[in-house]
């Protein structure tokens, strides 16, 4: 079990890279996290929503991401409210009070879930969550400490030195931890280095004699297009110096932003604030959100909608996913089940109404066929995704964007979809890559398809600073 001295201490990834090291030794193994927090979502192939890690996880595991790898999913809708996704399906909306009343059964049915697992796979490795030593959590803590005393497997505590403090956030939260837990604690990997590891040796040995626990590993700070796990990863982006420049708006409860992680390596792609100016950009793109209609009032009362009619009319593409593409209609219609019962204004860029009549979501993959509808869309052809979405949208005048989904202007500059991951097609990215190029009489050189495996270089990077032979002798014992 792999917990951290903190939340984005490195956890998910590491997780990540045990799992694909061990598959490259030919062992089987799948990734677990009981309780997961994050607007970052996939849907697996029975139509469940797990956090996006998770799936990350099992890609690296190479499995298909199962509802058992994140039974429990928490989606903030604000207020301190959140919705509970269990085992892939929306289960309640709860205060963040009334949440911990559900603890007792929703440990019940993670350990099930681990158990499932462990059956099926013969090995899991498990991911904590935040911090594993929050002290008024103890006897709440389906995802630390509770679940490490259920589960009774080897933990491994990952620090991040970047943060600065590594030896109090190590030393400090083992000490904090539960009589119970402590002594499960066989590891240590310190993560986030930069500089002469040579330097630190000093510091390693100092770790070991005041905790009495071995320092696996010093991984040095790296990057590779793995997906984001949630809106912490957001302060690590920084648009790449690209000609071309695409805003995404930062809407106060954005969505599955991984939706556009491959762009951002031929384009500067910016997450941009809803009340900054949109002048400049090539195009913008308003992404998914859990609360459609509540980030639909801040874009107005930032005077975003009046930025984004401003650069259609300089024919600037304009494209919306999921709830991006909800709020660029006409009219949303709530009965009250994505937010406070209402008709509310859309921006108003496509001709569209979207209505909210049910607490049900729509979560299945998707594989559809672009309509042919030039500048853009003609280019993409068959592309897949998923769905992770309430609300139908239909009525209107303008064509379908995608056979069965979406709509786009007559021009073609302004589209919505509720496919999240359009953009991760190659063809889907070339597309509109190649026509912003083109505008500004730029060449663009194709994205082709395939590569090189970032967990197997992934793999390899963790082998170089991480003693997996040690990693190994806990899982035997």
């Amino acid at each position: 079990m792999v917990v951290g001295s903190s939340s984005h201490v490195g956890k998910s990834v590491t997780v990540a890279a045990i799992c694909r090291c061990l598959v490259r030794r030919g062992i089987s193994v799948a990734p677990f996290k009981s309780q997961n927090m994050s607007l970052n979502s996939f849907v697996t192939d029975d139509g469940g929503e797990i956090g996006m890690a998770q799936a990350m996880q099992a890609w690296a595991a190479r499995l298909s991401p199962t509802t058992d790898m994140n039974p429990v999913l928490l989606k903030p809708k604000g207020d301190c409210i959140s919705q509970v996704v269990l085992f892939g399906h929306p289960y309640k909306d709860v205060p963040i009070a009334e949440y911990y009343k559900e603890t007792p059964y929703l440990l019940t049915e993670a350990v099930a879930a681990f158990r499932r697992l462990e059956e099926e796979y013969g090995h899991v490795v498990v991911e904590g969550a935040g911090g594993a030593a929050e002290v008024n959590l103890y006897d709440r803590d389906i995802a630390n400490t509770l679940l490490a005393e259920k589960l009774n497997i080897p933990l491994i505590l990952v620090a991040d030195i970047e943060r600065g403090g590594v030896f109090a956030q190590v030393y400090g939260t083992i000490r904090l931890l539960p009589e119970p837990v402590r002594p499960l604690v066989k590891g240590i990997i310190i993560n986030k280095f930069r500089g002469d590891p040579a330097i630190f040796a000093p510091g390693v040995k100092m770790i070991e004699e005041l905790t009495g626990v071995p320092v696996l590993g010093v991984v040095p700070y790296f990057t590779l297009p793995l997906p984001s796990e949630d809106s912490l990863s957001l302060g690590d982006k920084t648009a790449r110096e690209f000609p071309v420049r695409i805003a995404v708006v930062r809407l106060p409860h954005i969505s599955n932003f991984t939706d556009f992680e491959l762009l951002e390596q031929y384009a500067a792609v910016e997450y941009v604030s809803c009340g900054a100016p949109l002048t400049g950009y090539d195009c913008i793109i308003i992404p998914g959100t859990k609360n459609t209609v509540d980030d639909l009032a801040a874009l107005r009362a930032q005077g975003a909608d009046r930025e984004l009619r401003d650069a259609r009319a300089r024919n600037v593409p304009v494209i919306g996913i999921c709830g991006g593409y909800q709020m660029l209609g006409k009219t949303l219609v709530d009965e009250g089940f994505e937010s406070a019962a209402g008709v509310y204004e859309g921006i108003g860029l496509l001709d569209c109404v979207t209505r909210f009549s049910s607490y049900s979501k729509n979560t299945t993959q998707v594989e559809r066929n672009a309509c042919p509808v030039p500048p853009i869309l003609s280019s993409m052809g068959t592309v897949t995704g998923y769905e992770i979405h309430m609300g139908v949208t239909g009525e209107g005048t303008d064509k379908e964007a995608l056979c069965g989904d979406g709509r786009v202007s007559a021009d073609g500059l302004v589209f919505g979809t509720y496919m999240h991951g359009l953009f991760l097609n190659p063809s889907a990215a070339n597309a509109l890559l190649s026509y912003l190029y083109g505008k500004k009489g730029l060449p663009f050189t194709s994205i082709i398809q395939g590569g090189t495996d970032p967990y197997d270089t992934l793999a390899m990077f963790f082998e170089q600073h991480v003693d997996m032979a040690a990693i190994l002798a806990l899982m035997k014992k």
